[in-house]
């Protein structure tokens, strides 16, 4: 975005925050009808919330009020949510608590990506706001109000969480590696030549495996969970590029038995 407008003349300004007078004063000063937010991550003063014309307006991934927050598109997967959703909403003082404009679902595949999901959405949310914006401009965008119950917060992804427990169940474990799946990416240890190495989880499926959680069971990554297991489909080395299970397994040798950690 920054590069498109760049080349139209446009000016773009990259403050680390919003919160200093000097910022909200040259944000005034453009006298803007309407402000258009999208991923920003933080807050925006009140300053900036009343300095346009007809307001500001987020696109944000989730089915509000479920995920108001940093992460929304991630914590549906890992929750195991079926359907999600595209939202356009005027912005409020509170954390994504504004009405609605526009509303559009979607159905989270039990094969879905983060990365997959996050680039259905993003092309949904540039058409709604597109109507948002015309239909607004034409002085005719209406907007409902958020349910008080079903509030739940996405929160950012913490380090800790993308260490794979394989005591958890096969669904839970799967759930994690999609949603954390393509970026921060799930992780594990396993011992090689005699040292241990990190491997990204980038895709698996649910199977019916029983064993010691963490343990190799088969040939093909079969790896038993604390209720039945999961086969990695899809994995990354340090240092290497993404790979199938298959290609992982002719340069690395990980037999049945062996434990990930």
């Amino acid at each position: 975005m920054q590069r498109e407008a760049e080349r139209l003349g446009i000016e773009v300004r990259t403050p680390l925050s919003l919160k200093s007078e000097a910022e909200q004063a040259a944000f005034a000063e453009l006298k803007a009808d309407v402000a258009v937010v999208v991923a920003y991550g933080l807050l925006l003063p009140k300053a900036i919330l009343q300095g346009t014309r007809l307001g500001c307006y987020n696109g944000h991934a989730s089915l509000l009020p479920r995920w108001r927050g940093a992460a929304p598109i991630q914590r549906a997967i890992m929750a195991g949510d079926t359907e999600t959703g595209m939202m356009v909403m005027r912005m409020e003082e509170g954390l994504d608590t504004g009405p609605v404009a526009r509303l559009e679902k979607v159905a989270i595949a039990p094969d879905m990506t983060a990365g997959e999901l996050h680039d259905r959405l993003m092309a949904m949310g540039a058409s709604l706001m597109v109507q948002a914006l015309a239909e607004l401009e034409a002085g005719g965008l209406e907007t409902v109000p958020q349910a008080s119950e079903g509030v739940t917060y996405a929160k950012k992804i913490d380090k800790a969480e993308t260490r794979i427990d394989w005591t958890l169940p096969a669904t839970a474990v799967d759930n994690n590696i999609r949603g954390l799946s393509p970026f921060p990416g799930a992780w594990c240890e396993f011992e090689i030549g005699g040292r241990t190495e990190r491997l990204k989880l980038l895709r698996s499926q649910r199977s019916a495996g029983q064993g010691e959680p963490g343990t190799v069971l088969d040939d093909r990554l079969e790896i038993a969970c604390g209720e039945a297991a999961v086969r990695l489909v899809e994995v990354q080395r340090a240092g290497g590029k993404p790979v199938t299970a298959d290609e992982f397994l002719r340069g690395a040798k990980i037999e049945k038995g062996m434990k990930l950690s």
